[in-house]
């Protein structure tokens, strides 16, 4: 599962930019301007664009972003950012109240977050070709920019709250994310999952190892899991992604962490050729439609991911090997997939369950009664299947 935490707990995919080329465009009193639109979400540029600055109130900032105007902000870049605070406490005054269902409760919190983040995402700034954001009291933002989007000669506009995400994963990167179960810190890259929830990664750390010749970890990431499965004496470990951005990543954290010369890092749709003593898989835990690029760490269309990795699980297995599937029943609890369709798609693979590891939660949903999913959240168990051929 690869994503990475972004304003509002969202999160975005490691499979990168999807942007098409495009324009936005702008008046500023006589003069036209044009520049590169850049949105890593895939939000086409707003049609309508004008110049704000200070004068701008919240309130009028909310109507022109309901009307689907971009406010392309040319004032302090700290008034910027409260401005977006006061925008976010006017979009969640008209939230819809959820349903009783959890699952309908799901479907509005997922059709109220997309109009979030198109409003809030309406306030723009403009970046120079090197990425300066020339705006008062502006951070330097360049190293940020280069490491998200790479390096740029050419002007462009993105969401403000695009930006923010993209600096607070540049802090993630240099500060790191402590991982007890490995006992180092992992330092996720914008757009790359970082695995603030450990209790998984626990599961990963105590669960006994069928061998300890080979292993193979099916979308890797940041590498934190092969960095675990190489910690516990696996001879060798060979990590698997189809995105750029995850396997520089993995890349750079296994070097890091001295584990560069026993895990290799190859670009492969799920498994890399031959068999393994291991094989670990954490896909995406929600089988729903990904309504924006930035939802396909989330979410897994029809489980595809999750059928893929059971599918070809036999085949790549040692006489004796083990496939371990980590996943959340949230999607259960939510009535996106039952538990008799899982188990039914590994009898299917040809594999049989021969135990099932449980911990639970401990982020802070777990406990927030105000959230229209806390049912849900409170009971969700995380397991580790072992799965072994039939």
């Amino acid at each position: 599962m690869s994503s990475t935490n972004t304003p509002d707990g969202a999160q975005s995919t490691e499979s990168g930019s999807i942007n098409t080329p495009a324009d936005i465009h702008w008046r500023d009193g006589d003069t036209e301007h044009t520049a590169r639109w850049h949105s890593e979400g895939g939000w086409p540029a707003p049609k309508r664009v004008v110049v704000v600055d200070d004068t701008l109130t919240a309130d009028a900032a909310y109507r022109l972003a309901k009307s689907g105007t971009g406010l392309l902000w040319q004032g302090d870049f700290q008034n910027a950012r409260q401005l977006l605070t006061a925008m976010a406490r006017r979009v969640d005054r008209h939230r819809r109240t959820p349903s009783d269902s959890l699952k309908a409760a799901f479907e509005v919190g997922r059709t109220e977050a997309m109009r979030r983040a198109r409003l809030l995402g309406l306030v723009l700034v403009s970046l120079d070709a090197d990425h300066t954001l020339s705006l008062r009291r502006a951070p330097d933002v360049r190293q940020a920019c280069d490491e998200a989007y790479g390096p740029s000669t050419t002007a462009s506009v993105t969401s403000l709250r695009e930006l923010l995400g993209v600096i607070g994963a540049h802090e993630w990167r240099v500060k790191g994310v402590p991982v007890a179960a490995l006992g180092a810190s992992i330092h996720p890259h914008y757009g790359v999952f970082s695995p603030v929830r450990g209790e998984y990664l626990d599961l990963v750390a105590t669960a006994p190892l069928p061998a300890t010749g080979s292993a193979f970890d099916i979308g890797t990431g940041s590498g934190v899991i092969a960095a675990i499965l190489a910690r516990r004496g696996i001879d060798k470990v060979v990590a698997t992604d189809t995105s750029a951005r995850a396997l520089a990543c993995a890349g750079e954290n296994l070097k890091r962490l001295g584990l560069g010369d026993r895990v290799d890092v190859l670009d492969a749709d799920l498994f890399p050729a031959g068999r393994a003593d291991l094989v670990v898989c954490n896909p995406p835990w929600l089988p729903a439609s990904a309504a924006t690029s930035t939802d396909a760490a989330v979410y897994d269309p029809d489980s595809s991911m999750l059928r893929g990795f059971l599918a070809g699980l036999a085949g790549h297995l040692t006489d004796g090997g083990e496939g371990w599937l980590i996943l959340s029943n949230l999607a259960e609890l939510l009535g996106l997939r039952s538990r008799s369709a899982l188990l039914d798609l590994i009898d299917d693979a040809g594999l049989t369950v021969i135990a099932r590891l449980d911990t639970r939660p401990t982020h802070h949903k777990v406990a927030d009664t105000t959230d229209p999913l806390y049912a849900a959240r409170a009971a969700e168990v995380t397991s580790l299947w072992r799965l072994r051929r039939a």
